[in-house]
């Protein structure tokens, strides 16, 4: 079931097509690997009679990869089927910057297009950036989810069941089941790595804030650049106070403090080549940017992977 609305933007809210199965490490894989000449995929490949077969996975899941791969920027939708992005071209190719998934870099970028873009993953936006308890149960979240959805789109009516499941698969895509439940529930979600999100008790989780040693200052980089095209194009310098806290800011979105932002951009001068500067002066805390090419911006990714 497709469930959407639309986010400020224009961006249509989405509640579901994962089927209830978190990401896992190689799915993005999977899809990329079914793509033929000039990075297209067929639009049969999710749903023709061999798709079982040929992702050696059940229909469901079949399905649940082609939300992820549309989700995480792997693919995107067009006229004669989908097509592979530029920069899942450069990681997930073979011989790529981290064809496997096992790098933290590429779950790094995975959570940032979900939860930074938001395309097709509205709960995951809405958690890192709107929920602030210190701890929530899912059942806590799911009327402000609810209400949040409304709001998106007062003539749409989410059911609690869709909003439920997509909390429960939202969670246990950062927080894996410790006990009980299937051996699914154990198989490789690419998120969980990051400690993001931790269940410190039964059914009760916090997020992890602070610094975060996986993630390279060229994912860091990469997602400030990426927030300042989307949020403040244009504009030369940005406020300490906007990249730590804006929604969909790599402050928000990363769960770091205040500490482990200062020093990332302190840090970003040398790594850019001074095209990201840092600024402290009469209590004015801001970056400066010079123009950067695209190439600059894979470069920032590539190092992520060195």
């Amino acid at each position: 079931m497709k469930t959407t609305s639309k986010l400020s933007g224009g961006i249509p809210a989405h509640f579901s097509g994962h089927e209830t199965f978190p990401l896992r490490q190689m799915w993005l894989k999977k899809a990329f690997d079914e793509s033929i000449e000039r990075g297209l995929i067929r639009k049969s490949t999710f749903s023709d009679e061999n798709a079982i077969a040929s992702f050696g996975v059940g229909k469901n899941m079949v399905a649940s990869i082609r939300h992820w791969a549309l989700a995480c920027g792997v693919m995107r939708e067009s006229d004669d089927g989908f097509r592979i992005g530029n920069l899942a071209i450069e990681i997930l190719q073979d011989g790529g910057l981290d064809p496997y998934a096992e790098s933290p870099s590429t779950a790094w970028l995975a959570h940032w297009q979900l939860a930074g873009r938001c395309f097709r993953s509205t709960t995951w936006h809405w958690l890192f950036n709107h929920v602030t308890a210190p701890t929530f149960t899912r059942q806590e979240l799911e009327e402000p989810l609810a209400r949040y959805a409304r709001e998106l789109d007062p003539k749409h009516r989410l059911s609690a069941s869709t909003i439920s499941r997509d909390l429960e698969t939202c969670l246990r895509s950062y927080a894996p089941r410790a006990a009980g439940g299937s051996p699914e529930d154990f198989a490789e979600p690419l998120l969980g790595e990051l400690g993001l999100l931790q269940e410190v008790h039964k059914g009760q989780y916090a997020f992890r804030r602070g610094p975060k040693a996986s993630l390279h200052d060229g994912v860091f980089a990469y997602a400030l650049v990426d927030f300042w095209d989307r949020e403040a194009e244009g504009q030369s310098s940005l406020a300490f106070e906007t990249v730590a806290y804006a929604e969909g800011s790599p402050g928000r979105v990363f769960k770091l403090d205040e500490e482990s932002i200062a020093q990332r951009l302190i840090a970003l001068s040398d790594f850019t080549g001074r095209r990201l500067e840092w600024t402290d002066s009469a209590g004015l805390r801001q970056v400066h940017r010079k123009h950067m090419t695209r190439e600059d911006i894979k470069n920032m990714v590539r190092r992520a992977y060195d």
